[in-house]
């Protein structure tokens, strides 16, 4: 078995070896014990999040990840602030007009909305930036769609999307694929006709022309922010 030591340093050097993770590693703090190792700190990106987890789960030794990396947020809210903003993104929603929501404030639920024969349940809850989002819905598509709106929050410094599927479906790269499609498509500020998606185990490529540097970058976050994409390989170009 690697000794706590050896594996911390393992895990430092793989996440030093990640260009995209170098300048965040000062702000990541690790510890590791019986094969559990638990990352904290708060990271510029998504994109950084994700990777340094990825290089980190694969060191050998580490069992299990505790994730405790937050995202800085575009604007420092408070709770209530973004508990409000996810809400009325998940009511002005129309995949999910049919749906009931709930949301928890100070510990109690409050229905937001309660349809007569409702498709699923979302209940919503924010603590100190970190959104999470639980209950059922029908459709995979659904479930990555809600978490990816918690995402566009600005003040959002985690989603953790517990959403079940019922009835329970199979994941797939196609499913993924369509997902990042629909994202891109409920974006108003990326022109998801001039854009392709193409995927091979959860890596997501875009390809294809967009206007300005600023919407390349947001059809790359976009796909970053979809549940169950590991990695994304961006090949916009930018013809102005």
């Amino acid at each position: 078995m690697p000794h706590r030591s050896d594996t911390l340093t393992e895990v430092r050097e793989a996440l030093g070896r990640d260009t995209h993770v170098v300048p965040s590693v000062p702000a990541i703090t690790l510890a590791f014990a019986n094969g559990d190792l638990t990352m904290t700190g708060e990271v510029p990106t998504i994109a950084v999040k994700k990777l340094a987890l990825e290089r980190a789960a694969a060191v050998r030794g580490v069992d299990h990840i505790v994730d405790r990396l937050r995202v800085a947020p575009a604007e420092r809210m408070e709770d209530g602030q973004i508990r409000d903003l996810v809400r009325d993104a998940l009511l002005e929603e129309p995949a999910l007009a049919d749906c009931a929501l709930r949301e928890w404030v100070k510990g109690r639920p409050q229905d937001v909305r309660s349809p007569a024969t409702p498709r699923g349940t979302i209940d919503i809850r924010v603590e100190d930036g970190v959104v999470t989002l639980d209950g059922d819905l029908p459709g995979l598509s659904r479930k990555r769609l809600a978490g990816v709106l918690a995402w566009w929050v600005p003040g959002s410094r985690d989603v953790v999307n517990g959403i079940g599927v019922t009835p329970p479906e199979d994941d797939s790269d196609d499913e993924i694929a369509e997902a990042v499609t629909l994202v891109l498509e409920k974006d108003p500020f990326v022109n998801a006709g001039q854009i392709r998606v193409g995927i091979r185990r959860s890596v997501v490529t875009l390809g294809g022309v967009v206007s300005t540097d600023a919407e390349r970058e947001m059809a790359e976050f976009d796909a970053w922010y979809v549940f169950g994409v590991d990695k994304v390989v961006n090949q916009l170009e930018v013809h102005p």
